[in-house]
């Protein structure tokens, strides 16, 4: 029997992992992207911001044997490192029992995913090949060669579209009776930075943080790489007295970041030069219902979902949709119609829901995280979840360090808050944070709610 043709249109995170997911299935896989081999490209700055590899991630490599592999160019990030204007330094640890997220460059994984998925039998890789247009019908693909012109259409069994939030084939699904879809911007957009390595090639900053400068309207982040330079994104608005609108000059530069994140600048020798040379990127948002067509055509990663960065999720849901798809297929025993049916209506609330957390988590990170009765209400959270794991869960943790489907990791840290601000409300609670009656007050509040045990919403 023939094996079945599956298309993926997008070579990047996603469309290399599903590639090796659905080859190892015995499927042919042809892999369709409209930029070059990014094997034979030199990775460039100012073009993507860092990624934060967490568990969701870590689970989609395991199922294609990659973690060992992509261990060895991730950096630990215990927590973050909170930098005061006036430079003093707090660290925040993300979990109660020392957990990390995981620095990674995107072209690095993206190389090395590419590599394992061509050397699977059955796969194929095709560059500079842009998709122009499908026929849902037939199934069939349009594709340009970008250079040399040629146009070809090519027929296939499945199509997964993995080309990222301006995708061509979800284009083509809006264009289908009763297809939702939103795009929304933020008003605030990024630039990618660096800080070099020292002379001798060591990090400047610890390298086992995430570095935030939060300032309210707007923050620096940097995460570490591993040739001992820091990857910097300055989030910023488009507009207004102090914006990227307002920065014209070389001195404008110099002045606001002396003035803004004064101890970054000796780090950062190359300030002017990047900040004049690294593009201004925007931040899009992205809703779609449903994620597929039929038993033909199935949207993943930001195709399907396209969120913003601030919860360092945006990969790590792309990677789970891989792996959910995976477990559907083991369930439904390969009927398609079964499997897409189901992997829409499951993702489809996980992917909202991670898109609301990532935009409360920008607002947490540039404003909150400096703020003396908002560190103290996480002192007190972790706390009480090292020593009751089985009533209490963070919502960061949730989030990050397990599989706790989104949709009720955002339901249950809203619940968590509610408690949390009736415990900050306490007239005594900055001298009797870890006494006893806080303690009682929070069990007091979870066996009331009758909130189910953290423990038991685990895969």
């Amino acid at each position: 029997m023939e094996k079945e043709h599956i298309a993926i249109v997008g070579a990047g995170l996603v469309g290399s992992m599903q590639a090796c997911y659905m080859a190892q299935r015995g499927y042919q896989v042809s892999v369709f992207e409209r930029r070059g081999d990014i094997r034979k490209a030199e990775i460039a700055a100012g073009k993507s911001i860092n990624l934060a590899l967490s568990d969701r991630g870590w689970k989609a490599l395991r199922g294609i044997n990659m973690e060992e592999a992509i261990r060895e160019i991730a950096i630990p990030m215990k927590g973050r490192m909170i930098h005061a204007l006036d430079g003093e330094l707090s660290f925040q640890p993300y979990s109660k029992d020392g957990k990390c997220i995981y620095s990674v460059s995107r072209g690095g994984l993206n190389q090395l995913l590419l590599e394992k998925a061509d050397e699977y039998e059955g796969v194929s890789l095709h560059f500079n090949k842009q998709c122009k247009d499908i026929d849902l019908k037939t199934n069939s693909i349009r594709f340009k060669d970008v250079v040399s012109g040629e146009v070809i259409t090519q027929k296939f069994d499945r199509i997964f579209g993995t080309d990222g939030a301006y995708s061509a084939v979800r284009l083509r699904m809006q264009k289908v009776d009763r297809f939702d879809f939103s795009q929304e911007y933020l008003s605030h957009g990024y630039k990618e930075l660096e800080i070099p390595a020292l002379p001798n090639g060591e990090h400047r900053m610890d390298l086992n943080s995430l570095h935030i400068w939060p300032r309210g309207e707007f923050m620096l982040i940097a995460l570490p790489n591993m040739d001992g330079s820091y990857t910097v994104t300055l989030f910023f608005p488009f507009e207004g007295p102090t914006s990227f609108e307002s920065i014209k000059t070389e001195q404008d530069v110099v002045d606001f970041f002396e003035r803004t994140f004064p101890d970054a600048v000796p780090h950062m020798p190359n300030l002017v030069e990047d900040y004049f040379a690294n593009p201004t990127s925007s931040l899009v948002m992205i809703k779609c219902d449903p994620w597929h067509y039929e038993d033909k055509v199935c949207l993943m990663g930001d195709s399907a979902h396209g969120i913003v960065p601030f919860y360092g999720q945006g990969m790590n849901a792309g990677f789970e949709d891989c792996t959910y798809f995976e477990a559907l297929m083991v369930e439904h025993n390969s009927d398609w119609t079964k499997v897409l049916e189901a992997y829409s209506k499951i993702r489809k609330p996980a992917g909202d829901a991670i898109l609301e957390l990532a935009v409360r988590n920008y607002i947490e990170m540039r404003d909150l995280t400096a703020d003396p009765h908002f560190v103290l209400q996480k002192k007190i959270e972790k706390r009480f979840a090292k020593k009751y794991p089985e009533k209490w869960m963070p919502l960061y943790e949730q989030v990050t360090f397990s599989h706790i489907p989104y949709e009720e990791a955002l339901e249950r840290g809203d619940i968590q808050n509610r408690i949390m601000q009736r415990v900050m409300d306490r007239p005594d609670i900055e001298e009797n944070w870890d006494s006893e009656s806080v303690e009682q007050a929070i069990i007091a509040e979870v066996q009331a709610l009758k909130l189910p045990s953290p423990l038991s919403l685990q895969d």
